[in-house]
């Protein structure tokens, strides 16, 4: 008897879920491999390879929600985790008080492929530690480092999604990202400093190209002028924000709000809820005139950019906000009806086959002004200006905040000077997005992203990329947080 396909195993499973009576069924089959290199102080501290491959069956029976999984796939087990589901989907029926009503789809039939140029896990082993080791060497040239990391990270999703309501959708998605880090001390006291490429839907030709030796230098130099740089003081700073500081400025304070689940209270207990509730739609100023937020799970080469969600529906574009006024929501099928709306906006996505499939982030980016990162800083008079991720916190409902960062320069009178240390902003969402002025033209868009972001119980983590270009911001107030930029 010849060994079952993927494709029987979600045959069988959709059989089985038609002939329970439940309204809807799914199965998500799917095969995770990562590999990851790290190097510490000159030398290949590990290399990791992992694989991972199991099947997740979601029910929808009279309203009300059933899910298994199973990391055993055989002709057995399918119907046994079926049955399970549509069992704990008829339990959760019989205590609902609210019933789900899912937001219709189009049957979609395709297969979707990551397009790379270099498959990376097709690259030689010693070509990519050789670039780790390299990369630290160049790192340690600087007088005054004194420890150096460097590290590559791939990772390929098969997956096969199948429901009864006829949607079959085959997946081969490849992403990549590379690292280096430079230490320095000064006095007693250590400051780090960092390059990363983004992480992105792209082959092994995204670490190539950004060429990690050759940034080492730059790395290493302003890790040691970091150390050395005097700390900020408290007051008022117009800020200039480089993209990779705004993918998590945006993420905390404009990707986690529009989550509509979060709005309508879903997730109180945990992560917290949102400002932007339901009324404030089409009405609220969440920023500036210069401040557009879109939504895009359609661009090639970000992390969102699946095709389809793990609800069966075709990824989109949408606005968040639009001219400074928030219009829009990340959605699924079950809340996307709440709200009014016809359809989803594709945003249903679990971390893996063992997971529930929940609302998640989009890749919501701002849109580029038309100034040149020269202009925006020509136009400071006493600011600050910043590179990088750093430290954060932020309440539940995404309102009050603080912000750190990787790097920070003083701006007098429209130049960027020396460095400074120790640089923490905070504020209120609205108002702060309500004080940017400027924001740089597409030719400074870059398109970070996360790959950890947490949300759910028990806790997934979310991929999402948030492109934007350098932006300005007038008088946000800054504190001195040693240790904590």
């Amino acid at each position: 008897m010849p060994t079952p396909s993927w494709q029987d195993y979600a045959e069988l499973a959709v059989k089985r879920l038609a002939s329970s009576g439940a309204e809807y069924g799914d199965i998500r089959i799917v095969h995770s491999t990562t590999h990851t290199i790290r190097g510490e102080d000159r030398r290949i501290a590990s290399i990791r390879d992992s694989e991972d491959t199991g099947f997740g069956v979601r029910v929808l029976y009279h309203g009300a929600w059933g899910f298994a999984a199973s990391s055993i796939l055989s002709l057995e087990e399918v119907p046994r985790v079926v049955e399970l589901a549509v069992e704990i989907a008829k339990g959760s029926a019989s205590i609902a008080t609210e019933k789900v009503r899912l937001a219709p789809e189009p049957v979609h039939r395709e297969r979707v492929v990551t397009l790379v140029r270099i498959d990376p896990f097709t690259v030689p082993l010693g070509r990519k530690t050789e670039l780790v080791l390299e990369t630290m060497d160049r790192l340690h040239q600087q007088a005054g480092v004194v420890r150096s990391s460097a590290g590559l990270w791939m990772r390929r999703d098969r997956k096969l999604f199948a429901s009864t309501e006829g949607s079959r959708l085959d997946f081969d998605l490849l992403a990549s990202s590379g690292e280096c880090t430079a230490t320095a001390v000064h006095d007693g006291r250590f400051a780090s400093r960092s390059f990363n490429t983004p992480h992105l839907r792209q082959g092994y030709e995204l670490i190539e190209e950004a060429d990690l030796p050759a940034q080492a230098p730059r790395v290493a130099r302003e890790a040691v002028e970091k150390v050395q740089a005097p700390a900020v003081s408290a007051g008022g700073y117009d800020l200039v924000l480089d993209p990779e500081h705004l993918s998590l400025t945006m993420h905390e304070s404009c990707g986690h709000p529009s989550e509509l689940d979060r709005a309508l209270g879903y997730e109180a207990n945990y992560a917290g809820t949102s400002f932007l509730t339901t009324d404030t739609r089409g009405t609220f100023r969440y920023g500036s005139p210069q401040v557009t937020l879109v939504a895009d799970n359609t661009e090639p080469g970000t992390l969102a950019a699946t095709g389809y969600d793990d609800d069966g529906v075709a990824c989109q574009k949408w606005d968040i906000v639009r001219d400074g006024v928030f219009v829009g929501y990340c959605t699924n099928r079950e809340v996307a009806p709440k709200i009014g709306e016809t359809r989803s906006s594709g945003s249903n996505r679990a971390d893996s086959w063992g997971s529930v499939p929940i609302v998640r982030i989009a890749n919501i980016g701002l849109e580029p002004g038309a100034a040149t990162l020269d202009q925006l800083i020509a136009g400071v008079e006493r600011g600050i200006y910043i590179e990088g991720h750093g430290s954060y916190s932020i309440d539940q409902r995404r309102y009050n905040f603080q912000f750190g960062g990787d790097a920070f320069w003083l701006i007098e009178h429209g130049r960027r000077t020396h460095m400074l240390r120790d640089v923490i902003y905070h504020g209120i969402t609205p108002e702060f997005w309500n004080r940017c002025d400027g924001v740089a033209d597409r030719s400074h868009r870059q398109r970070y992203g996360f790959i950890t972001c947490g949300k759910g119980q028990p806790g997934q983590s979310g991929w999402m990329s948030h492109p934007a270009s350098h932006a300005r911001f007038r008088d946000i107030q800054v504190i001195r947080g040693e240790g904590r930029s």
